[in-house]
């Protein structure tokens, strides 16, 4: 089930008044952006080349294509940039993937019952959460995504398997 764009970063807000923004990247090796050609923001109407990046605190200074001015970098604030899947190297084994793989995957329990579907990896500052949607419920649960709150992940097989806290899919 897999998705044909995936998010690779974000940008944040402007970084000083030439135009630079802050990036925060999600590849495992933050350098390789600037080898996936284009990025786009979400609803495809941008495509951004990144001339520059440079290491700052905690997040990069990217200089983009295009983007020339403090204005013109506010008008890009917190918006997320994607490439195409097919352009990003494929998944060295069964342990590695994409968190844009995980999106529809079922939710299991460790007794093998459906317990929902994931919607969304979230990442809020303190690390990853999967968003779950529970089966029957309107409600989302987020779930941390640490191996004892999800044990086993089986992209190929469609589903993941879950250890919640105790009362997290209670009404």
């Amino acid at each position: 089930m897999a998705c044909n764009r995936v998010c690779v970063a974000q940008i944040g807000a402007p970084h000083g008044v030439r135009g630079e923004v802050r990036l925060w990247v999600f590849t495992e090796d933050p350098a390789a952006i600037t080898r996936f050609g284009p990025l786009e923001i979400e609803d495809g109407s941008q495509r951004f080349e990144i001339e520059q990046l440079r290491p700052a605190k905690r997040f990069f200074v990217a200089r983009l294509r295009g983007v020339a001015d403090r204005t013109a970098a506010e008008r890009l604030s917190n918006a997320s940039l994607y490439v195409p899947r097919g352009r990003l190297p494929p998944p060295e084994d069964d342990e590695t993937f994409y968190h844009a793989d995980l999106i529809g995957l079922t939710a299991l329990d460790q007794r093998g019952d459906t317990v929902g579907t994931v919607l969304a990896v979230r990442n809020f500052g303190a690390g990853d959460l999967l968003e779950i949607q529970p089966a029957g419920r309107s409600a989302t649960v987020l779930l941390p995504f640490s191996k004892s709150a999800v044990p086993a992940v089986d992209v190929a097989g469609g589903r993941i398997v879950i250890d919640p806290p105790e009362g997290t899919f209670e009404d």
